[in-house]
């Protein structure tokens, strides 16, 4: 990304940022292409080995590419992960050249090589989670069964995906947090097990994934799991209001992007008085002259 200044990339270089998509595919393996609904960022501090999270909402209305501004998760669907990670490296002034992509069968091959995962989930999300759990049953091969009600339970591959998925109970800002509580839950029953497990589930999921990483890389990567921590998490854009349009439908807009990309860059950074780039005001300025919508408009 050349529109980041050089004290800027000195502050990122202490970090490693690596884009996950999640694709909202019905044929398992076919990662390449498909409108990504789960738009993650992975922020690793290299000193402190903090992981901190930010779900960016697939919904959002960005520059995805030429100039087309309409909902971003439609980047990866254009042009596969180089295209969603020019989308966010453009929109937001990232540096990412890593990434990992699932799909529903990777997510179920995951969670059930560690066992399963522990999750409080509600009476309400238990029903919601009943025809989630029939698809992913029918695209996976699993016969997976629905909880009888809400508690504290360890939930299956297939119920964890499902829980993720809930669209309903609360509105795409609420799924994106179920997402990331199951990130969290995955990462802290991967501390506790061993390094024995943790290489095979590598090697068994690793043919389920697209990634820029090598097998190795990710053994790398899983030799330090014990020492991460995840920290906050949080939702971008951070004010935002939401509107419905003819031709993209509805879209989460940021009010307005040139301060959601500070406040992005303060919240994974620490960068407190960061100056957006010259591309992303553009972009900022792009939006508010096509919705109206401006800082202070947003919650």
């Amino acid at each position: 990304n050349e529109d980041l200044s050089d004290e800027t990339q000195k502050t990122m270089a202490g970090y490693k940022t690596i884009a996950l998509f999640g694709l909202d595919n019905r044929e398992n393996g076919s990662l390449s292409k498909g409108r990504s609904d789960v738009i993650m960022l992975a922020t690793i501090s290299n000193k402190t080995k903090e992981i901190r999270l930010v779900s960016v909402y697939r919904d959002s209305y960005l520059d995805t590419g030429g100039g087309t501004f309409q909902k971003c998760n439609a980047a990866y669907s254009k042009g596969g992960p180089e295209q969603a990670i020019s989308m966010l490296n453009t929109n937001l002034d990232l540096a990412i050249t890593d990434y990992v992509t699932v799909d529903f069968n990777a997510i179920v091959e995951c969670v059930d090589l560690l066992g399963g995962i522990e999750m409080t989930i509600t009476d309400d999300e238990a029903v919601l989670m009943q025809g989630y759990i029939r698809e992913i049953n029918e695209i996976t091969g699993h016969n997976s069964v629905c909880p009888p009600s809400g508690g504290t339970m360890v939930l299956d591959g297939v119920q964890a995906c499902a829980y993720a998925r809930i669209r309903y109970g609360g509105d795409d800002y609420r799924r994106t947090e179920r997402q990331r509580a199951v990130l969290g839950a995955m990462m802290a029953k991967a501390q506790k097990s061993d390094l024995i497990t943790l290489n095979r589930l590598i090697n068994q999921a690793f043919s389920d994934i697209q990634t820029s990483f090598s097998s190795t890389d990710i053994i790398a990567l899983a030799a330090k799991v014990f020492r991460y921590e995840i920290g906050e998490t949080a939702g971008f854009p951070f004010e935002k209001t939401a509107k419905t349009y003819d031709k993209v439908g509805s879209v989460v807009i940021p009010c307005d992007l040139s301060s959601n990309v500070a406040q992005l860059h303060a919240f994974l950074y620490g960068e407190s008085d960061y100056v957006p780039s010259d591309t992303v005001q553009a972009n900022s300025a792009a939006i508010i002259s096509k919705t109206g919508f401006r800082q202070g408009d947003g919650f």
